[in-house]
């Protein structure tokens, strides 16, 4: 179902789609692996030319038109463990339903590089996961892009403070190239989601 809230007859910001990338704002994170979210956001801004701009004190906005429909392009500026707040603005603002939105963001499980578009679930332990699906629930599109786990003494580590220090870090050489194209696949993944639907989307785009 549809959440909206009317501004003057009309969502504020109308569109066909909503996609919301997660991350941390600021200049300082914005180069960490916990912001791939972002970093696709910033490259459909660039092919639905339009740049996402301070509105509100959730969010960053912008609308522009990407594979033949109205999307709105969404970077949360809240951090991300309050994500929630932002998207549930967001669908008020834009008018669409969880249908037609498609949040991405880092996968500790998946390994760096690796890709996955999937309709619906849970949180996955991602606490702007956890945010969002206690805020608007779960029956939306995700995108996952795989930064792979911390390593201690060889093996893979759940230790939070490990993990927090590898996510809020910079990816460098092969594995920072490795997932910035995943970024640009991301975001072509969206494009697919938008024309063919998210199976066939995940079809084509799914990989390990």
């Amino acid at each position: 179902m549809a959440i909206r809230k009317i501004f003057g007859g009309g969502p504020r910001f109308a569109a066909d789609w909503l996609v919301v990338g997660l991350g941390n704002p600021g200049e300082q994170h914005a180069r960490q692996r916990h912001n791939v979210g972002f970093w696709t956001v910033n490259e459909l801004a660039k092919r639905a030319g339009t740049q996402p701009k301070a509105q509100g004190s959730t969010m960053h906005i912008g609308v522009g038109h990407l594979a033949g429909a109205k999307v709105a392009l969404v970077k949360p500026k809240t951090y991300m463990n309050l994500s929630g707040k932002a998207v549930a603005q967001a669908l008020q603002w834009t008018g669409c339903d969880l249908d037609h939105t498609i949040v991405i963001y880092d996968e500790l499980d998946l390994g760096p590089g690796a890709l996955r578009v999937r309709k619906g679930g849970g949180h996955g332990g991602h606490n702007g996961m956890k945010s969002v699906v206690a805020s608007v629930g779960g029956d939306f599109v995700r995108i996952r892009i795989g930064i792979g786990r911390p390593v201690r003494n060889g093996e893979p580590t759940w230790d939070p403070e490990a993990v927090a220090g590898y996510v809020l870090s910079n990816p460098s050489g092969d594995e920072k190239r490795s997932l910035e194209e995943t970024a640009r696949l991301a975001a072509d993944a969206v494009e697919a989601i938008i024309t063919e639907g998210p199976d066939a989307a995940a079809a084509r785009y799914n990989r390990k």
